[in-house]
């Protein structure tokens, strides 16, 4: 008989439970993302049957999803984007660089979700090229990848984007086959306290750029927006660079871990019940020591969805030599200019696809089945 299995606890059984409590504060949009994960991998959106092309196991799949804020729809999207991803890489150091806004932004940004974080990525291309094509630093036009996060471990709201950066770039900026490749300092890439100054011109200006466009809702107070200008310039902005990646592969899992992680996994939620959820964190305020959170079951999910991203707003984006017109061409000048082959295969395996039986063979989808055929063919199944 086919069979399916579920981790012990998920996000749905949690929207299912307390979802009904916040339903008539929510938008359209909202709504939307909760009912599909409550749905995602049930009856409720049919299914199919798959086969062991090796053992010939079956079992019962629910059809996905395939919601960008559902945390069973992540693993095979990752894996088919990191596939493509690792023909990318360059022989050379690739460096982690995290930009993060500054909490007195937060109101602002939950009210203008899609410019707000608009800003933050063009504030954090513009200080990295400009910095990087500076000759006291690097002299050297960059390429990089960006992502999102809005949320810290707690599930406050806590925006910042990680930068991959490959350590080097083609000198005087251009990107003809006349240049040359420029590496960076062995374990250095850039100045984070130049970094640092820079971003922090570069938001507040595109800020006010975009208020004086009229973009931002709730930003009409001359003064009160000064304000708020004023408080986030009193302090340093943090950029935090990490130590560099030891090759492609480690660069690899950390892009598995990051680039389609959502504000929480199912692997952190301990319990639910019909008042409260708890889950466990990492409290980097104190030594990054492993701890757990009860909250009540309407604000967990409050704040889970405080990190939903407007529509068709994308979290993942490369800009300079690694831009997506561009990234073919400069990678082939870039390995020519670096005398380096192509790089080899590196093939993410999605395990979701490997027989959990034989552990050899790959489960093979039929046909698929609307929830009418679905209910009829799990009917005859309990009865034989």
């Amino acid at each position: 008989m086919p069979t399916f299995q579920r981790p012990p606890l998920e996000l749905a059984e949690i929207v299912r439970r307390h979802g009904p409590r916040i339903d008539e504060h929510l938008s359209g949009a909202q709504r939307r993302i909760l009912r599909d994960i409550a749905t995602c991998r049930t009856a409720a959106l049919g299914g199919h049957v798959e086969s062991c092309d090796h053992c010939h196991h079956q079992r019962i799949a629910y059809n996905s999803c395939r919601n960008r804020h559902c945390p069973r729809c992540q693993g095979s999207a990752a894996a088919r984007w990191m596939a493509d991803r690792a023909k990318e890489l360059l022989p050379v150091e690739y460096f982690h660089v995290v930009f993060t806004l500054p909490d007195t932004f937060n109101a602002l940004a939950l009210a203008n979700k899609r410019i707000v974080y608009s800003v933050l990525f063009d504030a954090v291309a513009h200080t990295l090229l400009e910095v990087a094509a500076n000759p006291k630093h690097l002299g050297a036009r960059i390429g990089f990848m960006g992502i999102l996060h809005t949320w810290g471990q707690n599930l406050s709201l806590h925006p910042h984007v990680h930068c991959i950066v490959p350590g080097g770039g083609l000198s005087g900026g251009g990107v003809s086959a006349d240049g040359k490749w420029v590496n960076c300092r062995p374990g250095f890439f850039l100045p984070v306290r130049v970094l640092s100054k820079v971003f922090r011109g570069k938001f507040i200006e595109l800020l006010k750029r975009a208020r004086g466009r009229g973009l931002l809702v709730g930003a009409d107070d001359d003064r009160r927006f000064d304000q708020l200008l004023n408080a986030a310039v009193r302090h340093d902005w943090v950029v935090y660079a990490k130590p560099p990646f030891g090759g492609p592969e480690q660069v690899l899992k950390y892009l598995a871990r990051y680039t389609h992680r959502i504000a929480i996994s199912n692997r952190r939620l301990v319990s639910v019940d019909n008042q409260t959820v708890t889950f466990n964190y990492k409290d980097y305020a104190h030594g990054n020591r492993h701890r757990s959170m009860t909250l009540d079951g309407a604000e967990f999910l409050r704040r889970f969805l405080m990190h939903a991203v407007p529509g068709g707003f994308m979290r993942i984006r490369h800009f300079g030599l690694l831009a997506n017109r561009v990234r073919a061409r400069n990678l082939t000048l870039c390995r020519h200019l670096m005398s380096a082959p192509p790089p080899a295969d590196c093939p993410v395996i999605d395990t979701a696809q490997t027989c959990p039986v034989c552990q050899r063979g790959r489960m093979i989808s039929g046909p698929n089945l609307d929830p009418v055929q679905l209910r009829h063919l799990l009917t005859r199944l309990d009865s034989s």
